[in-house]
């Protein structure tokens, strides 16, 4: 897909590791111009900038925090002002706080929501104000496994996790007829920070459940949300593609 996205801008929040920066990789490998937001990881943001231009993509790092509720609006005016215009929106950007609903507080409830669904539809919203003007673009929400199955001890972050589906569903049923397609992508075990902190065993079960055993890694999530961010898959939205490995909900 080199040179697929040429001349197009593509923001993806949370882009400076895991499945956010293998993502605003290949992007900029497919010729796009790459925005990506970052918390706190400045160093991280910063090298993957340097990465790309030294390849000779273009490429910026803002930072945003979105448990602010202006957060999500800033990076894309931030985007609009850098470019011009905003084709193509990932809305990566996660976190967790796991516990039992039982232990868990009401904070830990409030940011997880706020980061992974609040901040997912401010930004959307933000974005739509330029693609509608240019009858084109692309939202891509990364969903996870948790939110179609459920996870004991994720309830905040499953809970997210599912309400993005369901915005995913019902924005692409809004924005459609002005040839902007909304769909989501729902990864199963990945390899990436937030798994982390995951029991060995849990994954262990994972791996062997799979029809593919092995868990899985960003590269195996990046190419799947470019393709649906590309303009062959113009017909497709409103759609939950699975990454993982084939295991059994």
């Amino acid at each position: 897909m080199a040179d697929g996205f040429s001349e197009q801008v593509v923001l993806v929040t949370g882009g400076s590791r895991g499945i956010g920066r293998a993502t605003a990789v290949l992007f900029g490998r497919a010729g796009a111009k790459v925005a990506i937001t970052y918390k706190s990881r400045q160093a991280e943001a910063d090298a993957l900038v340097e990465e790309l231009s030294h390849e000779g993509h273009q490429a910026m790092a803002l930072q945003a925090d979105f448990a602010d509720s202006a957060a999500p609006g800033t990076a894309v005016e931030a985007v609009l002002k850098q470019w011009g215009r905003l084709d193509v929106l990932v809305n990566n950007a996660g976190l967790t706080r796991d516990t039992l609903v039982m232990r868990m507080s009401e904070a830990d409830w409030d940011i997880v929501i706020q980061t992974n669904l609040k901040a997912a539809f401010l930004a959307s919203k933000a974005a739509l104000r330029p693609m509608l003007k240019q009858k084109y673009g692309r939202i891509v929400n990364v969903s996870s496994l948790a939110g179609v199955a459920g996870n004991a001890g994720q309830a905040n972050y499953s809970a997210s996790k599912a309400g993005l589906i369901g915005l995913t569903r019902s924005l692409a049923k809004e924005v459609g007829s002005r040839n902007i397609t909304v769909n989501a992508v729902a990864p199963g075990f990945i390899t990436t920070e937030l798994t982390s902190s995951l029991p060995v065993e849990l994954l262990e079960r994972a791996r062997q459940a799979a029809a593919i055993p092995r868990i899985g890694t960003p590269d195996d999530v990046a190419p799947a949300i470019v393709f649906l961010a590309s303009r062959v898959a113009g017909y497709i939205t409103g759609q939950v593609l699975g990454i993982d490995g084939g295991l059994p909900i």
